[in-house]
């Protein structure tokens, strides 16, 4: 949950939906559960701590008495390979060190081609910056009550609380097509990149093209967002703080419970005094339909299929793939003849899945092959 900046009126219809375990339309009084010792938060479980582990099964006496023949005890190597998770506190950190400059170039080469340059964003793909993340974290204020009013941004500078989150997840799951394929100094390298365009500071220390981030520094950073949600999940209290917060209502409601004819009269939503941009240009259209497409810019057939499904690998030639407007690439693939291209996009080709790991028809299929072969010559 994001802590908010002002006086938030919640309908608590959305309230209950989400957190009652034992009230009824109509009814306001619940009913306190508790198990273990402790108060249940509505719509969960508590479970028995044992040694710090959280879990029914691993207190389960019942499968502790043996009868029970799945699975077997992991090797130290098989968890070592499995616990690469980062902490808040940089515990999990590996060693290893990136520049700037490092990270621009791995950037350039894995990474613009969905996160566009400076990592600005497009096509469906998140942007990673929005200018200076400490400026920007102001923005989280905004509230769009109308269409000339500015949302707030939500990039990684100025809305997440811990910067570990982006180390393990650029690790595990970047590049999107290859994840697990960056070293730890690549990751650093790329990290020190992100901090860079955001305009962040590791310590004291603005991040320039020189600077080298690496396990010790990196405890460093602090997020403009650090401290913005709540509940506090972090700690060996965070159970009983999380517990805590959800007891009591009116941390995310108006204090009362229920589940029908919640509110006297209608629900009124406050603007923050001075937030927001009335200026905005263009004006943010209330309009759901499409735009009209100008006179000759007709998508040709295959093109929107690409763009939607295999654009993330064959836009550029840093995924190994040939890319659509390389002439001479797509001279060689034509080498095979037309009918071993159709195959090869349909049943796979070395890291290709069949059709692009699409639910594509072999029609579809074809139209794209058709496309890029025609927009690369």
């Amino acid at each position: 949950m994001f802590k908010s900046y002002h006086k938030i009126l919640l309908s608590t219809v959305l309230v209950a939906a989400a957190t009652a375990t034992t009230a009824f339309a109509g009814d306001k009084s619940v009913s306190n559960t508790y198990a273990n010792g402790k108060k249940v938060i509505d719509g969960g479980a508590t479970y028995p701590v044992v040694k710090g582990k959280t879990s029914s099964y691993h207190v389960n006496k019942t499968a502790a008495k043996g009868g029970f023949t799945l699975g077997r005890t992991p090797t130290a190597n098989e968890i070592k390979a499995w616990d690469i998770d980062v902490m808040p506190d940089g515990t999990g950190l590996p060693a290893g060190k990136g520049t700037v400059e490092e990270g621009d170039e791995i950037y350039e080469a894995k990474c613009a081609s969905c996160h566009f340059d400076f990592g600005t964003g497009g096509a469906g793909y998140p942007a990673l910056q929005n200018g200076n993340a400490y400026e920007g974290q102001k923005s989280l204020k905004n509230q769009r009550l109308t269409a000339d009013d500015d949302g707030p941004v939500r990039v990684f500078g100025t809305y997440w609380p811990e910067a570990s989150t982006m180390w393990w997840y650029v690790k595990t799951g970047m590049p999107h097509p290859a994840p697990m394929t960056l070293t730890n100094d690549e990751v650093y390298a790329l990290s020190a990149y992100i901090l860079s365009i955001n305009e962040m500071k590791v310590g004291d220390e603005l991040v320039e093209d020189e600077f080298e981030l690496n396990q010790d520094n990196f405890k460093d950073i602090v997020m403009p967002n650090k401290d913005g949600f709540v509940p506090n999940i972090d700690g060996p209290k965070a159970l009983d703080d999380v517990r805590a917060f959800f007891a009591d209502t009116k941390n995310y409601g108006n204090g009362t419970r229920c589940m029908k004819n919640c509110f006297d009269g209608k629900p009124v939503l406050a603007r923050i005094s001075g937030a927001g941009i009335s200026d905005y240009e263009p004006k943010i259209s209330m309009k759901k339909e499409l735009p009209p497409k100008a006179e000759g810019s007709a998508a040709k057939p295959g093109q929107k299929a690409y763009e939607a499904s295999c654009a993330v690998c064959h836009a550029t030639d840093a995924m190994g793939a040939p890319a659509v407007g390389n002439k001479k690439a797509w001279e060689a693939v034509m080498k095979k003849g037309i009918d071993a291209v159709y195959v090869n996009a349909i049943g796979g080709i070395n890291g290709m899945p069949a059709k692009g790991g699409t639910s594509l028809g072999d029609a579809e299929m074809k139209e794209i092959v058709d496309y890029m072969i025609e927009a690369s010559k």
